[in-house]
């Protein structure tokens, strides 16, 4: 630590709540430079753990920390003292720059600065086109509810240049014009009121573009929720799975983009610390669409207007998409996913959608809740005229009392900070009900927890041909 008479290069000082309420230069501008204000929650992420770790103790902290401004790499040494007050607790710490080194960050490279606009316009577009090396259009992918014009359009002109869907102001040249020229362009789109930016990325090797392009579209701003005021009877009448969900979904969306750019660099280098927290806010906000999606599922179970497609499936070939789907998850936390093996067959008559959905919900839930280095199996059965698949695992177990509550609406069973709703038994049982089946649980403290939908049986055919996803179709020959 410094000694008595150290001359300090700056002098802070932080409340106990971690708001950085007084700071001099140059700690007030980097503070600023990460997001953050004076008087406002220290922004500095390793400085701010340097604070919470002397206040934790109660005792003064020498230390070094890094971080960036944007385009300085800073090394700094500061000592933390932390200053109690008279009824014993901590009410500020003060904070004393000992040392500053800032260093400018290597520069970029031509192929890494594009490689990276390119990720970030991919990130944050509201509308992906894939075009034809003449730009003319092939496909559009968008959930922007203001772009439902030009959607029809595009589609309904495929082949045609994509400049004749939008409006570039101030543009009096025959289109389309070079790409490089139409690239970071500005542009109006019939339908909607808000700014747009189109971004070419040249696709193919040797000539850009000779493979064709993608055609990002990115709005100067998220959706408004006047959307759902203009095409239903505002918030309070509107539907949340029609109206809202779009209108919620976007702005979420956008955020979860940019929280990536950020985890993964593609803005530029920054200190881990600064990607750590990007992926916090990532996942936040991953769960927060999660929710949606669940209040959306659940007012269409609880329509009276809500019924399910039935149709010949295998509950095996289902079982195995799901295992497929999670098995990245199930392998981070050491989990093994036992699905039905090869050959194994049980046909059910029921939607292969809604039985996917029902799937997930139970094998996401067993990866989530149990134990690390454990088995989850996916068994199929059949009893009389109803064909079952369980879903098994090792966890703790329910009992009695929480397997009668386990299906109701928002119930976590205590659980907290998992991200879950609540939400996704309740729907599931209430889609198995809908295809005359049931959702039904068997379990008992400490022996782990079994999950069984059953639906109406299907029986086996002569001969079958396979028409798609969980789809059966007989022979010309063979009744149905």
């Amino acid at each position: 630590m410094a000694s008595v008479g150290t001359s300090y290069i700056a002098s802070a000082k932080a409340d106990a709540e971690g708001r950085l309420v007084e700071a001099g230069e140059p700690l007030a501008s980097l503070q600023e430079a990460c997001g953050g204000q004076i008087g406002g929650p220290i922004a500095i992420p390793e400085l701010q753990a340097l604070v919470d770790k002397a206040n934790a103790y109660g005792l003064r902290l020498a230390r070094q920390f890094t971080a960036i401004d944007g385009e300085n790499s800073i090394t700094a040494w500061v000592e933390i003292t932390p200053k109690l007050g008279n009824d014993g607790t901590i009410w500020q710490s003060a904070i004393d720059v000992v040392s500053w080194h800032s260093e400018e960050l290597p520069p970029e490279n031509e192929l890494d600065a594009t490689r990276r606009r390119i990720e970030i316009n991919r990130h944050l577009a509201d509308c992906t086109v894939r075009l034809s090396p003449s730009q003319g259009v092939l496909s559009v992918e968008t959930e922007a509810p203001d772009l439902a014009v030009f959607v029809d359009a595009a589609r309904g002109g495929i082949g045609r240049p994509w400049t004749d869907f939008v409006h570039l102001p101030g543009s009096t040249h025959e289109q389309p014009l070079h790409w490089r020229l139409l690239d970071g362009s500005r542009c109006e789109i019939d339908g909607s009121k808000r700014a747009w930016t189109a971004h070419l990325e040249p696709l193919g090797k040797g000539e850009p573009g000779s493979a064709g392009f993608a055609l990002y579209l990115t709005a100067d701003t998220p959706a408004a929720g006047v959307e759902a005021a203009e095409n239903g009877a505002g918030i309070e009448g509107a539907s949340f799975g029609r109206d809202l969900t779009p209108v919620l979904r976007q702005p979420i969306n956008r955020i979860i983009a940019n929280a990536e750019t950020i985890r993964t660099k593609l803005a530029g280098p920054i200190a881990d610390e600064y990607s750590s927290y990007a992926a916090d806010i990532a996942t936040a906000a991953q769960h927060l669409l999660a929710l949606i999606d669940d209040l959306s599922d659940l007012e269409v179970v609880e329509s009276d207007q809500f019924v399910t497609a039935p149709d010949r499936i295998e509950l095996a070939d289902v079982a195995r998409r799901a295992c497929g789907i999670l098995g990245v998850r199930a392998q981070e936390k050491g989990i093994t996913l036992v699905p039905p093996v090869e050959g194994e067959s049980q046909l059910a008559i029921a939607e292969f959608r809604r039985v996917l959905q029902i799937l997930l919900n139970l094998v996401g839930n067993a990866i989530r809740y149990a134990p690390e280095d454990s088995q989850v199996w996916i068994r199929l059965d059949r009893i009389g005229s109803r064909a079952l698949i369980t879903v098994a695992d090792q966890g703790h177990g329910l009992d009695e009392e929480q397997q009668a509550r386990v299906f109701e609406k928002f119930e976590r069973l205590g659980r907290s900070g998992d991200g879950g709703s609540g939400l996704g038994l309740y729907i599931s049982r209430r889609i198995a009900r809908a295809m005359d089946g049931d959702l039904t649980v068997e379990s008992a403290p400490g022996q782990g927890a079994r999950f069984t939908l059953s639906v109406p049986a299907a029986e086996e055919m002569r001969s079958e041909k396979r028409d798609g996803p969980g789809r059966d179709i007989p022979d010309d020959d063979t009744n149905a």
